[in-house]
């Protein structure tokens, strides 16, 4: 049912896109452009193959902007919002579905977590949407309109995590403003966080004790990945005169600590990743396939699933018998489940970037971070997506597709499919290494 609701919001924003009034020039969006236009708004990705603020009318703006509302929020979420909003009740099957959506404890309290979830976006959107207006009048000159406009589009497509800007060059030419950057980086980080975090932090923000180990996971690897990505990025690039290298020191670490932020999956740049060097873009490939928290805006896969592998390997490099994070042990279908799902996206990510570089002329680095960029969500590019041959586009949708959906629904069928067996065979231990 979620895949189903995913596919059929893309095929009516496909639609809307093709209108010819949402094109800014004569005829109409043809249909690919349209189908991975609205991917990747639905998918909350941001990877493009038409310029967003010259080849889409105003129309094709809001379409763009409601498309990515609606994926970020999550297909059944708010489709269930809707019924809580308008029959004040769920029925069973909606209650399920959102559960799985929003990860929420029990059946019984999804109309609680949709009105929160609600509340939370809100509230994050419309302040983010008022300091960046505020700054497209005051410090660029736009008028009051304009500047709301921006300010509202840039701050729902950063707390999704989606990317799309309304400037050709996505925000370089606010490299060096911590104004727009620093707003457009909270909004970004809260989003990624998940709401399950954002729940426990605003019931428990004063007694980390009562914590769970998921948000304590969310929380310590998001600051570790940010402090890590901010000095790593800024100091491979600080003397880059195509990046970082003509700013000033503060501007640098701003950018890098932008870059880092929007590699959790945001995809928004204030530099050029076509001039990074090649380590760069590989640093961005493992921040962005690691991604975000789970049950929010962001993507990859997730920031619990690579700490619980962390853990498993530091238990068997230090002879430990049971994976404890925390204080708390870790059951053995965890351990499972993470390393399914990390072997079968490096299966798809593999897959992918193999067949673009079959069809293509690009080099590998550019090719793996193109496909690890759709499959996390992310929307980062050096560039090529527009040159990618259409078979090569059609690859990239799919991997948007699944990487917005196959960790959700991988990690809920793998729960789901748990059968107990009544017998073992018998042990034997093939040689490792």
């Amino acid at each position: 049912m979620i895949v189903l609701g995913f596919a059929a919001a893309i095929l009516v924003g496909t639609a809307l896109l093709m209108i010819p009034t949402s094109k800014a020039g004569p005829g109409s969006a043809t249909f690919l452009e349209a189908l991975f236009t609205a991917t990747s708004a639905v998918c909350v990705t941001g990877l493009i193959v038409v310029d967003t603020p010259g080849y889409w009318s105003g129309e094709g703006h809001v379409i763009i902007l409601a498309l990515i509302q609606v994926g970020g929020f999550g297909i059944m979420s708010f489709a269930s919002l809707l019924g809580v909003l308008l029959a004040r009740r769920l029925g069973l099957r909606s209650r399920i579905l959102t559960a799985v959506e929003t990860k929420s404890e029990g059946f019984g309290d999804v109309r609680n977590v949709l009105l929160g979830v609600l509340r939370i976006t809100l509230v994050v959107e419309a302040g983010t949407a008022v300091l960046l207006g505020a700054r497209f009048f005051l410090g660029y000159g736009y008028g009051p309109g304009e500047a709301a406009w921006l300010g509202i589009f840039h701050s729902v497509s950063s707390f999704n995590n989606a990317g799309f800007a309304l400037f050709s060059d996505n925000l370089i030419g606010y490299v060096g403003d911590p104004w727009i950057c620093l707003p457009i980086s909270a909004a970004v980080i809260i989003g990624g966080l998940g709401f399950p975090v954002l729940f426990e932090l605003r019931r428990h923000f004063r007694y980390p004790q009562k914590w769970h180990m998921n948000t304590k996971l969310v929380l310590s690897g998001t600051v570790l990945l940010l402090a890590a990505g901010t000095v790593f990025i800024t100091a491979v690039e600080w003397s880059n005169p195509a990046t970082l290298g003509t700013l000033r020191p503060g501007e640098k670490i701003l950018a890098g600590f932008f870059q880092s932020a929007m590699a959790r999956t945001a995809g928004f740049n204030s530099v050029d990743f076509a001039d990074v060097h090649p380590v760069t873009l590989l640093a961005t490939d493992l921040l962005m396939f690691i991604g975000g928290g789970p049950a929010g805006t962001a993507g990859g896969l997730k920031i619990t699933t690579i700490g619980v592998l962390v853990f498993i390997l530091y238990t068997e490099v230090t002879g430990g018998n049971a994976v404890n994070i925390f204080g708390k042990r870790l059951p053995r279908s965890a351990h499972r489940h993470a390393i399914s799902i990390v072997l079968l996206a490096v299966g798809l990510v593999l897959g992918a970037t193999m067949f673009l570089l079959l069809i293509t002329d690009f080099g590998l680095d550019r090719i793996l971070f193109e496909v690890v960029s759709a499959f996390a969500t992310v929307g980062l590019s050096t560039g090529i997506t527009a040159g990618i041959p259409p078979a090569g586009q059609v690859v990239l949708i799919l991997m948007m597709f699944a990487g917005r959906l196959g960790p959700v629904t991988l990690a809920s069928a793998l729960a789901l499919r748990s059968r107990p067996l009544y017998y073992e065979y018998p042990k034997e231990r093939p040689l490792i290494g």
